[in-house]
């Protein structure tokens, strides 16, 4: 019988402001604390998420009610209490309290005993444990921890320009405490190194390694017992007392550590993520006297440089072009596991295969532990929070941002050393990044390469994510290289707004189609109407106004002008909130799938991009694929198109279209079918060319030359059909003889956040399209709580049916159901097309299927059935 066990204390806590509380913590933590007032919460939380699931503050999203928080009440501490129970067996054995991340400071009492002080704890990113073996108690125990809440200068939890700051600073416990019970010896951190053969990845060696921790008066021997699946290995260790030791089975030594045909862990595309579970124990005298589990993937990450300039990655020896976009957790780090494992699956649908942390995110491991299972690559590091004085509250050093001084390089390079070791277990973690706009002042980071000598020496770091093209000084005024490790070899260089299409296929000195830009996008992406109105106020609905500012970025990013400039251009002015919730969604998909196209079209040149950003920490108007309410935009569908792995591309740049395989492998006989319609759906050119996909391959097959009958706005259809005679991708564009040209002279002042236009494409002909009558039909499964709905719309009109869009709305409220899962939406149909489109969600309510569109004769509507056949009406 395992003797080991870890009692995760998430349950039966308590908060109250120390303004409320005239007892401290020797009163605190014994059963007097019964006679306090207490609001009840679960761990891991911060202080406004308790009082928001308690409904003490209610709404705080909606309008502005944010501003109404009193920081006031946030800037003391807040007590944390709890009570758990020990039988006499458990009581007896020693014990370690380990507290994941608590910010910022804090003070920690057990049964009326000081066991910590904010000396001990002291900082967000710290992880802290503390030997309580002779502080537990049989029966009840009672916790009081004490948080101190972080003030300016404080290396915390940060939401830069996204979105407005917490109130409380983000202020609790967030992350998990953990009681573990053991006999003697503690195993701790343990870690598996992988080596894979790359020449015929039939072959891997590990190296796992752990730490043994002996609490006890007397030294202790037994055997440290290792056991991978069938791979069974031990080795008898003495360990002295009161000290801890680290210890490694070797390959040379251990030879069933060297695996033969091993599941390697791929990222999505690539392979399957294939994970393996490692079990470690040691036993005393045939009895265990501590165990431990850790999941891992069999993989090896590796850099490479393309021209000397631009730092690219591999994993297993196959290059990787990065597609990904950046995490953020929610403003009161309330994401729950439900959440989360929704927004992953929303990842992986719209085949990227990277998430960038701009901050070690997370309430634990629970986002790593997806990424694992479903080969998502992440990129984990600090965040430029830290970098600028805006942020801090501080000066800042402006080469080295926040961290110069001998005292805050201590703190910050053992918080990191302590996230490393928490975290590099996960194989979809490929490289850190420990600065983000700036580099690590030198003695910092060669603190850092120290700790990954010591203790992750099996990934590459990023010294900074910019660092190429820092001379343009973009952010900021100093060259962002470091005076050890030269370039990061990538860049940050934009843009963060409004962009044309034709930008990320021309620009080659900026943000464009070259290298790795870390994080970058075409700036605003508006929340569906169903979404605006849960948080914006009714009367505020139009015209835009200063409620929608408020949800806008900050700084340079606190209002909608450029996209709404860009819209009354290039769409023509809104007349009504529909009106503009239809525009605006065109332009979220039209604004984002160039961007991720263009990379894959240049691919020769390019190594990865960073959409910035993927979500929305709270309901905004800016950089997120899907909303707060994980209510997907055009651009989601948008990127889920353009980062298909096999499909045709139109370049906006030099109007020729592109084949793409980011396989590794050839796929033949495929078919590329191209159409070319004017506004009034006349078919003016129609090809198909036969062709073989080459390799991780971009090739032109087609040169759309002028065509003299096209009307202003036309429209391209794209699709690539197989040898059985299967659509395997689709795309279809709307575009202009109006060609936008770019203005690089403009004069944005310090920050050059993106490249505007002088001369905006004229679409304004969409407005003129013929309203369409479609045939619309649903077949419906239930199982439990999962649906299925297959829904078939047929365009019966002579005329382009343009910008479909379906939802799936609870019955009663009307609400729409997510998340929710489409094949595909915002589509388009020719004349006389008919699409069958899959959606997966939970409900276990009755539902409606709506679709709406950019010229549809009107809304289709029906309810859904089980397993039936429904027509709408």
């Amino acid at each position: 019988m395992k003797k080991r066990f870890n009692l995760c204390l998430s349950e039966n806590w308590k908060i109250q402001s120390s303004k409320n509380i005239s007892e401290k913590g020797p009163v605190i933590s014994t059963d007097n604390h019964d006679k306090i007032t207490w609001i009840p919460t679960t761990i891991p939380t911060t202080v406004l998420g308790a009082l928001v699931e308690n409904n003490i503050i209610e709404d705080p999203y909606f309008g502005e009610n944010l501003k109404a928080i009193v920081k006031d009440d946030f800037e003391v501490p807040w007590w944390f209490a709890t009570q758990f129970s020990l039988d006499k067996d458990a009581s007896d054995k020693s014990a370690t309290l380990v507290f994941d991340g608590v910010n910022y400071k804090a003070n920690v009492w057990l049964n009326g005993k000081q066991i910590a002080n904010y000396d001990d704890i002291d900082g967000a990113y710290r992880r802290t444990s503390f030997t309580v073996s002779e502080h537990v108690v049989s029966g009840i125990n009672t916790l009081a921890v004490e948080v101190i809440p972080p003030v300016n200068g404080d290396f915390s939890v940060g939401f830069v320009d996204w979105n407005p700051s917490p109130p409380d600073g983000n202020m609790g416990i967030f992350r998990p405490v953990t009681l573990e019970l053991f006999e003697g010896v503690l195993i701790e951190n343990p870690f598996v190194q992988t080596k894979v053969d790359l020449k015929t990845l039939a072959s891997a060696e590990l190296t796992v390694s752990a730490e043994l921790k002996n609490d006890t008066t007397q030294p202790i021997t037994g055997i440290l017992k290792g056991t991978i699946d069938d791979c069974v290995f031990e080795k008898e260790l003495s360990i002295p007392s009161k000290v801890s030791i680290c210890f490694e089975f070797l390959s040379e030594e251990f030879e069933q550590l060297k695996f033969k045909n091993p599941n390697l862990w791929w990222p999505i595309h690539m392979g399957n993520p294939d994970l393996y579970e490692l079990e470690l124990e040691f036993i005393v005298d045939n009895q265990t006297s501590s165990c431990i589990t850790t999941s891992f993937g069999i993989r090896e990450v590796e850099d490479y440089w393309l021209n000397e300039i631009h730092r690219g990655f591999k994993v297993n020896g196959k290059k990787v072009l990065i597609k990904g976009a950046g995490w953020t957790d929610d403003l009161f780090l309330m994401d729950s596991d439900d959440n989360i494992e929704a927004q992953v699956h929303y990842v992986k649908q719209m085949n990227l295969n990277c998430i960038r942390l701009e901050g070690f995110w997370g309430k634990d491991h629970k986002i790593y532990d997806l990424c694992d299972e479903h080969g998502i690559l992440l990129m984990v590091g600090w965040s430029c929070h830290w970098e600028h004085e805006i942020h801090m509250g501080v000066p800042v050093d402006e080469r080295f941002g926040g961290v110069y001084k001998p005292e805050h390089i201590d703190h910050v390079a053992k918080a990191w050393e302590e996230q490393v070791i928490w975290l590099r277990n996960h194989p979809s973690i490929f490289v850190w990044t420990v600065a983000s706009d700036k580099v690590p002042i030198t003695a910092l980071e060669q603190r850092y390469i120290d700790t990954f000598a010591a203790y992750d020496p099996t990934r590459p770091y990023l010294n900074s994510t910019g660092g190429v093209g820092s001379d343009q000084h973009v952010i900021g005024s100093e060259d962002v290289i470091s005076e050890i490790s030269g370039s990061s070899g990538v860049k940050m260089l934009g843009p963060y707004a409004y962009t044309a299409p034709v930008y990320w296929f021309t620009d080659t000195n900026f943000g464009g189609a070259y290298g790795f830009n870390t994080e970058t996008g075409p700036g605003a992406q508006i929340p569906q109407l169903s979404s605006l109105k849960k948080f914006i106020p009714e009367d505020k609905l139009w015209p835009i106004n200063e409620i929608w500012d408020y949800h806008c970025g900050r700084y340079e990013f606190a209002d909608l002008s450029r996209f709404t400039e860009a819209i009354d251009q290039r769409y023509g002015t809104p007349d009504s909130i529909e009106e503009f919730d239809k525009k605006a969604q065109a332009m979220n998909y039209e604004l984002m799938r160039p961007m991720f196209e263009a990379f894959q079209v240049h691919k020769d040149r390019s190594t990865g991009l960073v959409q910035w950003m993927l979500n929305a920490a709270w309901p905004k108007m800016y950089w997120q694929l899907y909303d707060y309410y994980l209510n997907p935009t055009g651009a989601f569908y948008a990127t889920q198109k353009a980062c298909l792995p096999l499909h045709l591309i139109y370049n906006y740049g030099n109007h020729q279209i592109f084949a793409i395989n980011d396989y590794s492998h050839q796929v033949n006989n495929l078919t590329a079918q191209l159409r070319i319609y004017t506004i009034n759906s006349e078919l003016v050119l129609e090809e198909q060319i036969t062709l073989d996909a080459l390799p991780d391959s971009a090739v032109s097959i087609f040169d759309v030359q002028k065509l003299e009958s096209l009307t202003t706005t036309y429209f391209i259809d794209l699709r690539l059909i197989d040898d059985s005679n299967n659509e395997v991708s689709s795309n279809f564009y709307w575009l202009s003889t109006v060609e936008e040209e770019l203005d690089y002279e403009a004069d944005l002042g310090e920050f050059a956040y993106h490249t505007p236009s002088k001369k905006y494409a004229d679409l304004t002909l969409l407005n003129s399209l013929p309203a369409v009558e479609l045939n619309v039909a649903c077949d419906h499964e239930r199982n439990g709580i999962k649906n299925t709905t297959i829904v078939t719309i047929e365009n019966t009109a002579e005329t382009i049916a343009f910008l479909i869009n379906l939802n799936i709305l609870e019955q009663e409220t009307q609400e729409v159901v997510l998340p929710v899962f489409w094949e595909d939406n915002f589509i388009s149909l020719l004349p006389g097309e008919i699409k069958t489109i899959q959606v997966t969600y939970d409900s276990n309510v009755p539902t409606v299927l709506t679709v709406n569109g950019w010229n549809l004769n009107k809304t289709y509507y029906a309810e859904i059935s089980d397993t039936r056949r429904e027509a709408l009406s």
